[in-house]
């Protein structure tokens, strides 16, 4: 039967090969046409899950999109975004339009195959371990204490938390040989090791941790691995302030034989890539979309009809409206728990990446164990990490931590200040917040005790408390 998938899957995709053949996708990408944005058109032959394709690759450049309209009637898929840099600029970098150009013109490689949006590349340069568990005060300061025990340097990681969930995708290196780690029964002892840390008293829900060196898009891996791990199911005692949830409504149009869902928060980057990662891990497919997000606020429709798939979204005023078919069969909404769930999921697609917690950036020279020091320091005087992003470029550790009091209050920024003046004022820094935006960067009278200790090679015999 194996053999059988294999030759299936293998036979769709030289089908899929042939069709981009004769209907090569086409790139075309205008400065002129707008007078604040970069107009990218898209033209190519239709498969189930091209809307994503599209929307990853500009994400995965931190693009904006401030406008879209989507077309995929019958077999042809159309695509026109409007995008801007971080800055609100036109694309001037002919790097990056090029790079835009070969990504989804016809020298592309989006072609669906089993591994399309998991593992698409073997990596031989580092270990990604793929963490899934309950979220506690202090889960990330444990975590990498263990990797950082076991030998294993942190390049990079991505953290997530939501829903009392936690999912993280960690690349580490072997700090000896700087590669990837290869051993079996050292990747097994790293396995069960943080399968306990993820598990902790919790006796209910699994833990879950995965190791592989296969390359992976690790916005796109978290969505899964939080949708698996059904993040977006509430308990009574977990529901947030509704004022801060958005707000999702699902109704069927039972003359066209689809269903409309419409979604109204705030808007954010990536945004549409969160939202049409969840529809496509859902089986919904994009038909037609206009999408208009320059203002606060917001607002999708989402539709699902049974005959083929389908995505209508029309976003005006920050509005998306959405048609989009349920699971490929064509059928809409047809239960009143499919139609809570999908809201659920939805939801969930959303808040997942908001950034709940003062935001701390730190940049200093990278060197194994650094991130089990700052976290422990964040653990020792009670704060908790809601989101982080770590990365490591030409011998610089640059991360960003989304902090909050473990107890559920504000924040006290006299403990903020303690802790910047263990590490460095000018090594970790507040960022988004007023209080701390005209203050310029102070040494800490410290700095050369602390600052001689970050470059050493661990914390262990130096206990900080709390102030």
């Amino acid at each position: 039967m194996d053999a059988d998938l294999s030759s299936s899957w293998d036979m769709d995709d030289e089908y899929e090969k042939l069709i981009k053949r004769m209907n090569p996708p086409s790139v075309v990408m205008d400065n002129e046409a707008c007078k604040n944005a970069t107009v990218i058109r898209v033209d190519s032959a239709n498969k189930h899950g091209i809307l994503l394709d599209v929307v990853q690759v500009l994400t995965d450049l931190n693009l904006i999109i401030t406008k879209a309209y989507i077309s995929s009637d019958g077999g042809w898929f159309m695509d026109v975004f409007n995008v801007t840099d971080q800055d609100g600029n036109k694309l001037q970098d002919e790097g990056i339009l090029d790079y835009i150009r070969k990504s989804l013109g016809a020298d592309s490689d989006f072609i669906p195959t089993r591994n399309r949006s998991v593992g698409v590349e073997s990596v031989t340069d580092h270990t990604a371990i793929e963490l899934t568990g309950n979220d506690r005060p202090g889960l990330l300061s444990e975590v990498s204490a263990v990797l950082t025990d076991l030998k294993c340097n942190v390049v990079s990681a991505e953290v997530w938390t939501h829903n009392t969930r936690a999912a993280a995708v960690v690349r580490v290196t072997d700090e000896a040989t700087g590669s990837a780690i290869t051993d079996p029964h050292r990747l097994l002892r790293i396995k069960q090791l943080l399968c306990n840390v993820l598990r902790g008293n919790n006796k209910i829900r699994e833990a879950k941790t995965v190791i592989s060196n296969v390359e992976i898009n690790t916005d796109r891996r978290l969505h899964q691995m939080m949708f698996a791990d059904r993040d977006y199911e509430r308990s009574d005692d977990n529901l947030q302030d509704g004022q801060k949830r958005p707000s999702v409504t699902v109704v069927n149009w039972c003359d066209k034989d689809y269903s409309v869902v419409t979604i109204r928060c705030k808007d954010r980057p990536k945004l549409l890539f969160d939202t049409v990662c969840t529809l496509t891990d859902m089986k919904y497919v994009v038909f037609h979309a206009n999408v208009d997000a320059e203002q606060p606020e917001a607002y999708q429709v989402i539709s699902f009809s049974v005959l083929y798939a389908q995505l209508v979204s029309v976003m005006m005023f920050m509005k998306i409206s959405i048609l989009v078919i349920l699971h490929l069969d064509g059928f809409p909404v047809n239960s009143e728990a499919e139609r809570q769930r999908l809201i659920q999921c939805l939801e969930a697609a959303i808040e997942r990446r908001v950034s709940d917690g003062l935001k701390l950036e730190l940049c200093t020279t990278d060197r194994v164990g650094l991130l089990s020091n700052v976290t422990r320091i964040f653990r020792e005087n009670s704060l908790s990490v809601t989101r982080a992003e770590v990365a490591t470029k030409a011998g610089k550790a640059i991360n960003t931590f989304y902090v909050r009091d473990s107890s559920g209050n504000p924040v006290d920024a006299k403990i903020i200040d303690y802790i910047r003046q263990v590490i460095g004022q000018t090594i970790l820094q507040v960022k988004g917040s007023s209080e701390y935006s005209n203050s310029p960067p102070q040494e800490s009278p410290t700095r050369f005790l602390f600052g001689g200790l970050f470059k050493s090679r661990s914390f262990v015999n130096f206990g900080i408390v709390r102030q």
